[in-house]
């Protein structure tokens, strides 16, 4: 059995390839790829009724990072009471849900399994189209939820544990990628350097907090690759704070993490501001759990007033992984391509849909 024979609520295919979807369509999102389980009901791909996100950054704390195989058996626990508390505290059930979405990738393939099946099973219960959802596509969606506003083309610094890219978004469903990571994600350079300092998990949030205490000059380390394209590298900027460190064992820990904080920033909005203005960007938006953090806010807004540009930085609980920007993401994607099949498998490895 297919997902299209499930597309009743949402309305037939039009000729031209689109999908027709009736308004108002309370689509619920369903995000389970990496630690964070997440449920959000959202409205026409723009207004959020609900948005409650489980963390399980306790259980992982003790090792340091996520343990995939802990990760998935928590989801396995606690989805189906996030799942009810979003429906609930967005006053819907399955007789007003419109669609179903769910994250399929990328993310640990256990804990993506998780949720792909709980809402396959819910979108068969209440005969309404399942939407497979690109974790990365979720993101950049993330920002209209806040301002439905915002106008295209825009640049989006997608900046998270696993990935570090600038995309051009030229269009709904339509991305150009600029620029990534040889290496360390910015987000995993934070947990990193924040493991040699000993300081708790996770990285970023902690070295955040602590630099606010220290001088964000005290250290001088390197920009990498601060002039060259739109790629990133951060691999050497943590070897160069521990060899910094050891070489200087009495300097304040708050002082280094300013000052490797401040690098990361600096190569971050120097490429995203050049990124905007080659391609004539009208704004530049930032996504991912690196965008929570108050030094690259800080800077990305100063950077837009300077030259001109709409600055888009979402509330931190949007920054994070949640199942609005999912819900979000599912409901454009419903109406361009129509249902997902129910077929439709998990890939760990899954990349943003590039234009050719």
């Amino acid at each position: 059995m297919t997902a299209a024979s499930h597309s009743s609520k949402a309305g037939a295919a039009l000729a031209e390839g689109g999908w027709e979807v009736p308004s108002p369509c309370r689509v619920l999102g369903i995000e389970t790829s990496c630690d964070e389980t997440a449920a959000a009901v959202v409205v026409d791909g723009r207004d959020v009724l609900s948005s409650v996100v489980s963390s399980q950054t306790d259980l992982h704390s003790r090792f340091g990072g996520v343990v995939p195989e802990v990760a998935s058996r928590a989801h396995v626990e606690l989805l189906t009471p996030v799942v009810a508390e979003a429906l609930v505290e967005a006053g819907v059930d399955g007789s007003n849900v419109g669609a179903v979405a769910a994250t399929s990738g990328p993310g640990l393939i256990g804990s993506l399994l998780v949720g792909l099946s709980a809402a396959k099973a819910l979108a068969l219960v209440w005969d309404v189209p399942f939407v497979a959802v690109n974790h990365l596509e979720a993101h950049l969606y993330g920002a209209f939820l806040e301002d439905p506003a915002l106008e295209l083309p825009l640049v989006v610094m997608l900046v998270s544990g696993g990935h570090t890219m600038l995309v051009a978004m030229e269009g709904h469903g339509r991305y150009r990628l600029l620029g990534q990571t040889i290496d360390d994600a910015a987000g995993e350079a934070f947990d990193k350097v924040a493991r040699f300092l000993g300081l708790d998990y996770p990285g970023g949030p902690a070295i955040d907090a602590l630099a606010v205490e220290g001088d964000p000059k005290a250290a001088d380390f390197p920009r990498s690759m601060l002039a060259e394209g739109y790629d990133f590298s951060f691999s050497g900027l943590k070897t160069a704070v521990i060899t910094h460190v050891r070489k200087h064992p009495d300097q304040a820990v708050a002082d280094v993490a300013a000052s490797f904080q401040e690098a990361v920033v600096d190569v971050l909005v120097a490429k995203a501001r050049r990124a905007a203005r080659d391609v004539g960007a009208r704004g530049l938006c930032l996504a991912g759990g690196v965008a929570a953090n108050s030094r690259l806010r800080e800077r990305a807004l100063d950077a837009c007033i300077e030259d001109g540009l709409q600055a888009f930085v979402p509330n931190p609980a949007m920054c994070t992984d949640n199942a609005a920007m999912v819900a979000a993401a599912g409901w454009w994607r419903l109406r361009a391509d129509g249902p997902s099949s129910l077929g439709t498998g998990a890939d760990p490895n899954l990349r943003l849909p590039l234009l050719g």
